[in-house]
């Protein structure tokens, strides 16, 4: 679903990853772990072509990640950052953004549906009416998950999606993206979340190299 062919990373003249390979297929769990500023970050952004390579190739669902493919790429995945840009004024009016452009007029999902997802995620009702500048960073990435499922999403790369999070709300946010059918690639430093992937991959001496586990 997601492959990193010999791929090369630099930021600020930095070699972060170098010639190294990762392929994920379709459900797969997968964590990447490494010492700080050793790329891991990086390695999701230039999956949805946020960070440029400096050699090699990504593939997502068979389509190589180009200029002229990065819009359609990045369409297909759920990107949820540490800090989500939602993109409009109240939390309402985000969950509905992607519902407004002509792909998605369809898809408008119900007011019942959308309280179903909330109450999953364990967020309140009354978070609809609330300016995305008032919310926490924790809540914004679980509003950008229910996003991302209304939207019927199945491809999601996460970057320390759990670290703002109390025991509950984690469970939660776990219970809706370790669903067989998610293809998932993560950052994170949470033992629970590690230990739930079924595979890690540890960033050492620029390379990606699968752990036993």
């Amino acid at each position: 679903m997601i492959t990193y062919k010999n791929i090369s990373l630099q930021v600020h003249r930095q070699t972060l990853l170098e010639n190294t390979s990762l392929q994920i297929g379709p459900g797969d769990k997968v964590v990447i772990r490494g010492a700080s500023g050793s790329g891991k970050s990086s390695l999701l952004k230039c999956a949805v072509g946020a960070l440029p390579m400096a050699g090699g190739s990504v593939r997502v669902d068979g389509t190589e990640l180009s200029a002229k493919t990065a819009s359609d790429i990045r369409s297909r995945i759920a990107f949820i950052g540490q800090e989500p840009v939602l993109g409009a004024e109240s939390v309402r009016d985000a969950l509905l953004l992607p519902f407004t452009f002509k792909a998605h007029h369809g898809m408008v999902p119900t007011e019942e549906k959308i309280f179903q997802h909330l109450k999953r995620l364990h967020l309140s009702m009354d978070i609809l009416d609330k300016p995305c500048t008032r919310i926490s960073g924790g809540e914004k990435q679980r509003i950008a998950i229910l996003r991302a499922l209304l939207l019927n999403k199945t491809i999601f790369i996460a970057d320390e999606v759990t670290s703002a999070l109390d025991p509950e709300s984690r469970t939660a946010v776990m219970e809706e993206l370790f669903q067989p059918g998610i293809t998932l690639l993560s950052v994170s430093h949470d033992p629970e979340w590690i230990n739930a992937c079924e595979r890690v991959v540890e960033i050492s001496n620029h390379q990606l190299m699968e752990v036993e586990r």
